[in-house]
């Protein structure tokens, strides 16, 4: 399985990754390219298989700077179906530019 993020405009991939998702309670980490910052909107897509049903698959995605959190999100799927493989995709708007840290900030 795998997962992926684009630019919601162009539909270019900015970075994908193959790793075991699939471990509750784990944390996983993604370093992603910081031209991903320019972007309008980014739209995440993830691959994932399941042989147990499950009611409320959600997923939570926290933005972490300098082990600080700058952003979070909880998204919710909701029903899987056993011995299923299933692909989800989300799309994430960036905020007003007057909302966004600036550029500086991130060095």
């Amino acid at each position: 399985n795998w997962m992926n993020l684009r630019d919601a405009d162009s539909g270019k991939v900015l970075w994908q990754g193959t790793e075991d998702l699939s471990v509750p309670g784990v944390e996983h980490e993604a370093r992603v390219p910081k031209k991903i910052l320019r972007c309008r909107a980014v739209s995440r897509e993830i691959n994932f298989s399941s042989e147990e049903q499950m009611n409320r698959f959600r997923l939570e995605q926290r933005v972490l700077f300098k082990d600080k959190c700058l952003e979070e999100w909880f998204f919710e799927f909701g029903f899987v179906i056993p011995q299923s493989t299933n692909t989800w995709q989300s799309l994430i708007e960036a905020a007003p530019e007057s909302e966004m840290l600036p550029a500086s900030v991130l060095k």
